[in-house]
């Protein structure tokens, strides 16, 4: 499955992926200590809503324009986190990761990206220009491993590959076990899309058989019965999850599933162990 970020900027994923990430950083943040983010597939750090690639699917309107008519409380920080790169009263620009957690550092923090692509890494660089983060443009599979441990005590790895290749799951279960071995007591995030249940059971069951402990699966099932051969929704795994977020997240997943239920549905927004 092929997920260029561009082309779904501010859909129902990227709110639920962000929303949860805020959550995450700032429940890591409860200590003071310095903290280290990493992205391993960054993207353009910014996209605009009004653009030839959003523009074709128009995915923002079930997505940021629906979280943005919501007027749940719990998502005011997701809200806020898109308003601070947009004019007062306009909502053309979406913030990718880059800029989500550019926006959540502290002085004591760091933020290392990494980008592949040529013109997505060119574009991370621009968009990122005024922020303090490093910048990369290296497989991100081999930057993940390099990077860790990380210098500070604590850190944090991002990883949301577009699932181009086709071998992508596999490359994610084996690096994140060598991750593990590296750096046992690390925070993982690692987002994908959801198209159907038996492809994405198996996934799981290779990541319980891994061994690794502390692995927190979100699921965002968009419709009442799965839509054979289409985007179904996405979710993420969370590794070593702070006991704060996983504290917060029942309500906070109840007001993203209500924001984000597509017209005639109700939809589900699940967490559950991978392995505890």
């Amino acid at each position: 499955m092929n997920y260029r970020h561009a082309f779904h900027a501010g859909n129902s994923a990227d709110v639920v992926k962000h929303a949860l990430l805020i959550a995450l950083v700032r429940a890591l943040q409860i200590k003071p200590g310095a903290l280290t983010m990493i992205d391993t597939h960054a993207g353009c750090g910014i996209y605009d809503l009004t653009g030839d690639e959003a523009g074709r699917t128009g995915e923002a309107t079930g997505g940021v324009l629906r979280a943005f008519a919501e007027p749940a409380p719990l998502l005011d920080d997701y809200r806020a986190a898109v308003r601070a790169v947009n004019a007062p009263d306009a909502l053309r620009l979406y913030p990718g990761s880059p800029q989500i957690l550019a926006q959540l550092l502290r002085p004591q923090d760091a933020l290392i990206l990494n980008e592949k692509h040529p013109e997505d890494a060119a574009a991370l660089r621009r968009a990122m220009r005024d922020a303090p983060a490093a910048v990369h443009q290296r497989d991100a599979y081999e930057l993940w491993l390099a990077l860790l441990p990380t210098r500070t005590p604590r850190g944090l790895v991002v990883v949301d590959p577009p699932y181009e290749q086709t071998d992508e799951r596999d490359r994610i279960v084996a690096t994140l076990a060598a991750a593990h071995r590296k750096w046992a007591h690390g925070v993982t995030a690692i987002w994908y899309p959801l198209k159907d249940r038996p492809a994405h059971s198996r996934w799981k069951d290779k990541l319980h058989k891994s061994g690794i402990p502390k692995i927190l699966s979100v699921e965002h099932w968009l419709y009442d019965a799965d839509q054979p051969g289409i985007y179904n929704g996405a979710g993420l795994f969370f590794v070593n999850p702070p006991y704060a977020f996983t504290q917060g997240l029942p309500p906070l997943l109840e007001a993203l599933r209500a924001a984000l239920a597509p017209e005639g549905h109700r939809g589900t927004l699940t967490a559950e162990w991978v392995r505890p």
